[in-house]
């Protein structure tokens, strides 16, 4: 029964290893394991002390030896490298008088070729005392190890991919969120966007119950937090404000069986910085019946939101003075055409002194009345009223739902606004040449302008000291050249 077992089993003599630990123990060693590891030439000592007796045939086909002899006269090749670190705990499970020992560890076959065992040994009864008779049972569990060690490997690659991404992971669990909607689906919900419109706090409910497994590296970098319990202890501060819309979109996506869906957010970092965030959300495959396992990828798109912002900006400003431009003044005349509300109220106004300054100062001192005329007019106009440069020296302010007496009010705060602002200014004093004009019912808009821009330019005769019978031609020449 011995010889043909399925399994290696070596019988061996243990008692010269017995009579090694009654020296040590007089000697007074106490603790084996750190006796052992602080030289291991003793754990060889040891070895060397164990006699073989007899294996049997699957032991020696397992080892790849021909004989008993043969594989006894190259045990140093199979005993090697790895094994003596696990020996040690075979030998301090003896050392504190256990009768069997067991342990993981490894062999090599005569052909050099690595083997994975589960060693278990057992003092064979009668022998206790002497330690003469030894059984050791052998299993290959190479097989099992070889794929345990593969799938680690595996497992370590996929968290090392997870936590090294450039883009922000997390992995939640949606689960009571799915239980959430399956139960109202249950009760005959069937329009599921009209159900969170009369019960919004359904959306918050469901946010409350999404639970966060884990969070990778670049998720504790971009929202500037320590470490995951960090994050999770701030969650409130993270998803806050407009949230609850996009979330509820994707509740709807969900709810339409979408378990892949992307759009775009909007988060919060720890210490308050707004975070634009294309959101991409999967259900991972195996748990699209419960939802216990989603993966949501967050990349940074706070940068390109604020490019993109700018670029609008531009669009639709004038870098200079930072109102409005001329082709934003357009548009708009053509909204209130269409929309009002009425009466219309614009004001045109023009900057006096440009060229001047140009010629004396420069084109920065003029660049910096231009500024200035910016800074009153921004200042004073709000919406839905807007201000905005139409031309080199001119601005025009419009007035939506503004009468005459309301035009006539904001010029007086303009030439108000301007006095305080020549009060903080050195250099050329500001001035404006204004000019008002109201709707009447049935008046175009082109129209208002022109009345607007008429008195703008009898004003400006007026500050340049021209008669009313001189032409708007000659006051515009005396402005020539006026563009910075």
């Amino acid at each position: 029964m011995f010889d043909i077992a399925p399994v290696s089993l070596w019988e061996e003599d243990y008692s010269g290893l017995k009579a090694l630990f009654v020296e040590w123990r007089e000697a007074g060693v106490t603790d084996l394991s750190a006796y052992l590891r602080d030289d291991l030439s003793r754990v060889k000592t040891c070895s060397s002390r164990l006699r073989v007796l007899r294996v049997n045939r699957k032991t020696l086909s397992l080892f790849e030896a021909d004989s008993l002899g043969h594989l006894v006269d190259n045990l140093d090749r199979v005993f090697r490298d790895d094994m003596l670190h696990a020996h040690i705990d075979e030998l301090v499970q003896l050392w504190n008088g256990q009768t069997e020992f067991t342990s993981h560890t490894v062999n090599y076959t005569l052909g050099g070729r690595r083997l994975d065992i589960q060693l278990k040994g057992t003092l064979v009864p009668g022998f206790e005392t002497s330690w003469e008779r030894v059984l050791v049972a052998i299993e290959d569990v190479t097989e099992r190890e070889t794929a345990r060690r593969g799938l680690a490997t595996s497992e370590e690659y996929a968290r090392g991919l997870f936590h090294h991404s450039p883009v922000s992971l997390w992995v939640e669990d949606f689960s009571s969120v799915k239980r959430l909607i399956d139960e109202i689906r249950l009760k005959g919900i069937i329009d599921f966007r009209v159900f969170t419109d009369v019960h919004p706090e359904f959306v918050t409910r469901c946010m409350s119950e999404i639970r966060v497994i884990d969070v990778n590296r670049h998720t504790l970098e971009l929202f500037g937090a320590a470490d995951l319990p960090t994050l999770l202890m701030h969650l409130g501060d993270v998803f806050r404000d407009g949230m609850n819309r996009p979330f509820r979109e994707q509740l709807v996506d969900l709810w339409d069986g979408k378990l892949l869906q992307q759009r775009e957010v909007v988060n919060y970092a720890l210490d308050g910085r707004e975070l634009h965030l294309h959101l991409q959300f999967s259900v991972l495959p195996g748990h699209e019946h419960d939802w216990s396992l989603v993966q949501v990828a967050l990349t940074d798109i706070t940068a390109r939101k604020a490019a993109e912002a700018y670029l609008e900006f531009l669009g639709k400003h004038d870098v200079l003075t930072k109102l409005y431009n001329r082709s934003f003044f357009v548009d708009e005349l053509n909204r209130l055409r269409r929309n009002g509300p009425t009466p219309i109220s614009i004001i045109v106004a023009d900057l006096n002194g440009l060229k001047a300054a140009n010629d004396q100062w420069g084109h920065a001192a003029g660049d910096e009345l231009l500024r200035r005329a910016g800074e009153v007019l921004g200042k004073l106009v709000t919406t839905p009223a807007h201000s905005a440069r139409i031309g080199g020296d001119e601005f025009a302010i419009l007035l939506p739902g503004t009468d005459e007496a309301g035009a006539e009010k904001t010029i007086e705060d303009i030439r108000r606004l301007v006095d305080l602002n020549n009060q903080y200014y050195s250099g050329s004093a500001l001035s404006l040449s204004l000019g008002a004009a109201t709707s009447a019912p049935g008046e175009s808009l082109e129209d208002v302008v022109k009345r607007a821009d008429a008195r703008m330019y009898e004003e400006k005769h007026r500050y340049y000291g021209l008669t009313p019978l001189e032409s708007r031609r000659e006051a515009a020449l005396a402005e020539a050249g006026q563009q910075s």
